[in-house]
């Protein structure tokens, strides 16, 4: 019999071996909680406390789901459902809805943005694409509170930032009852109705609700910080009154309030089930000495912070670098990424997160000329996006018709012309990223050479266009740290770390601080042996002086 403690340490041991009762582990970054978990599954099903076929793992991303039953499948366990809870109550629906309903369960919308158009049509309000983005997001933020549109008036409005293109509620309240409307007439639902589907039928139809406890006993959910409301509730309906449940999470790790995420039920879980077994999983097998201190400095003190311990002796100390321009700070790292390839690293062993997808620019152009393949991560390449597209496009259409003046002016008008402003949204979303996007290729035109002329500009820019950001063999991976979260690699830079940057300049409220602060920390906690963290006083050469972040500034000499 294979021995599936052996390889544990004791407080993972304590995961692997308690079942008698509501489980709650507090695992912080690197600390093994995948093995916990995983080696729970396979154990209780060698002991018989679990019969795989009635255990539901549930975690938030498919590759997330694929890996952990591959793990457990290692561990010699078949039969086990480990699915995000998406995948689990849309295979409860497409069973259960043609026996409930006589027919077939509407066809899922690939994206809510067509039909937001149509509404918008229908109510004659007219906006950009990212403002229409940014409004399917307001949808969603609605459906996985799981909020009434009376119940969602009085949210938004206590949200307290700005409303998607500057509409008031009630009209935001009117375009959220057209899409509804079209969405029903059309026969369709859309990704966040499959969990409140699900939720209704289990809410409303006894025998279907009893069906599924039948079939599902125990479980188990990864990454528990990350669950939100209309989430919390179905795995209740699951539950029942029953106790057989694991949650795992790291609340220092919440990082998707926005999308609805709420560490309170990871806090709050021992107070919601009395008989809860609390356990800590803090010895760190990732990340060196050095960058474990940093990433205990960063959440002391904070609600749910672990005190993380590291295992490995030799650590490399974290380098700090404050650049006088982006331009430069992109250079530091293209360089010593340059020497630390001649060493022996990988390529692939490297990467460099930043805090939104639009600072990828700069370090880009400095790994191009280094001669450094690099993917970008999780988002859609720098060029790729369409109102860069457009903005190129038009930036060669006036240098094909021989428009006159300053470069600077010029790429001006045509970025302020396709909306580009000079006030910087204060929320997260579409708008800020184009905004993002617009101002770095503002800036690029300004970090041009002074004889460089609008012809040769547009020249530079197609040709990146054209060559795109495919991944290539032994590339460095440039990724926001919200696409990073999940992952590690050995070499870490985490670039930008100005105020207005990271802190995002949007951040106003302790509670957004707050999940910046959560944010820095999931970036720190991405690399295992080397780390660097850098900013640039200006954007460019004589601009305004920038502030390193209060995050930096709070660490101390590690």
């Amino acid at each position: 019999m294979l021995d599936l403690l052996e390889a544990l340490d004791d407080q993972q041991r304590v995961v692997a071996t308690t079942f008698d009762g509501p489980l709650c582990v507090l695992a912080g970054a690197g600390t093994g909680k995948t093995r916990s978990i995983t080696h729970r599954i396979a154990y209780g099903v060698q002991t018989e406390q679990y019969q795989p076929d009635q255990i539901l793992a549930l975690t938030f991303t498919q590759k997330a789901a694929a890996e952990m039953a591959h793990r457990v499948r290692d561990l010699g366990v078949d039969g086990v459902a480990a699915r995000t809870f998406h995948s689990a109550a849309l295979r409860q629906l497409q069973h259960f809805w043609p026996i409930v309903t006589g027919g077939y369960l509407p066809d899922i919308m690939p994206s809510k943005a067509g039909l937001v158009a149509r509404a918008l049509e229908g109510l004659k309000i007219q906006v950009d694409q990212a403002v229409l983005r940014d409004l399917a997001g307001d949808i969603e933020w609605r459906k996985v509170h799981a909020y009434s549109l009376e119940d969602y008036a009085r949210h938004r409005l206590a949200k307290g930032d700005t409303m998607p293109g500057l509409l008031s509620v009630e009209v935001l309240i009117d375009i959220h009852e057209r899409y509804e409307k079209l969405k029903d007439e059309a026969k369709r639902i859309d990704f966040d109705d499959v969990l409140l589907a699900a939720l209704g039928m289990l809410e409303s139809e006894k025998r279907v609700l009893d069906q599924v406890r039948a079939q599902y006993r125990y479980f188990l959910v990864d990454e528990y910080q990350d669950v939100s409301p209309v989430q919390q509730r179905l795995l209740d309906m699951w539950l029942g009154d029953r106790e057989d449940i694991v949650v795992v999470g790291d609340a220092s790790q919440t990082i998707y309030s926005f999308a609805g995420a709420s560490s309170e039920h990871l806090v709050g879980f021992a107070s919601r089930h009395p008989r809860a077994i609390v356990v800590k999983l803090e010895k760190n097998y990732r990340s060196g000495g050095h960058i474990v201190a940093i990433a205990n400095q960063i959440m002391a003190g904070r609600p749910g912070a672990l005190l993380l311990e590291a295992t490995t002796a030799d650590a490399i100390p974290v380098v700090r670098h404050r650049a006088a321009t982006d331009e430069s700070e992109a250079t530091f790292v293209a360089s010593t990424i340059g020497e630390l390839a001649k060493k022996g690293t990988s390529l692939d062993d490297c990467a460099v997160l930043m805090r939104f997808g639009a600072q990828s620019l700069a370090l880009e152009t400095a790994l191009r000329q280094q001669g450094i393949s690099f993917r970008v991560q999780g988002a859609k390449a720098f060029f790729d996006e369409p109102h860069v597209q457009r903005a190129v496009m038009e930036i060669r259409g006036a240098a094909v018709a021989g428009i006159g003046g300053e470069l600077q002016g010029v790429v001006d008008d045509i970025l302020y012309g396709i909306g580009l402003t000079d006030t910087e949204p204060d929320h997260q979303g579409a708008e800020r990223g184009r905004y993002e996007d617009l101002m770095a290729l503002r800036d690029l035109a300004r970090k041009a050479a002074a004889t460089m002329t609008l012809m040769e500009f547009s020249d530079m820019l197609v040709r990146r266009l054209e060559t795109g950001d495919s991944p290539s063999v032994g590339a460095v991976t440039l990724s926001t740290v919200h696409s990073a979260k999940g992952q590690e690699w050995p070499v870490v830079f985490l670039v930008g770390l100005a105020e207005g940057q990271f802190p995002i300049s949007y951040a106003k409220s302790t509670s957004a601080v707050d999940e910046e602060r959560r944010l820095f920390y999931v970036g720190v906690t991405r690399a295992r042996e080397r780390l660097a963290l850098s900013y640039a006083e200006t954007a460019r050469e004589r601009g305004q002086t920038r502030e390193a972040s209060r995050f930096l500034r709070e660490i101390s000499s590690v």
